[in-house]
């Protein structure tokens, strides 16, 4: 039977690795200038990134999901990379429609 606990721990990872998702979403999408690149990397390096989290906590959860193992990779990964990706291209505006205070453009421009 779940515990209370386990089922806290795992909500506790839903919305953490949901987090790092989103994040990681919106560094690549910000700092690569290619169509395909923060699409590429958000699938690849994302699952890495999530990784240490589900190790952690995962621990916990197992009684709550049963012992099995496809139901585990599905909420401690593929259900918050999609909500995580979703979240930031979906709701959060383009890097390119937001402005930037004048100075802050100027100082931090890439190209000098």
């Amino acid at each position: 039977m779940a515990s209370l606990v386990g089922v806290v721990l795992l909500l506790v990872l839903v919305g953490l690795n949901t987090a790092i998702a989103a994040l990681l979403t919106r560094f690549f999408r910000v700092r690569l200038d290619t169509r395909w690149g923060p699409v590429v990397y958000s699938l690849l390096l994302t699952p890495v990134a999530l990784f240490v989290p589900a190790l952690l906590l995962g621990a916990v959860t197992p009684p709550v999901l049963g012992e099995s193992r496809a139901a585990f990779v599905a909420v401690a990964f593929l259900l918050p990379m999609t909500f995580g990706i979703a979240f930031d291209y979906l709701w959060m505006p383009s890097p390119e429609e937001v402005e930037l205070p004048t100075d802050y453009a100027r100082e931090n421009s890439p190209r000098r």
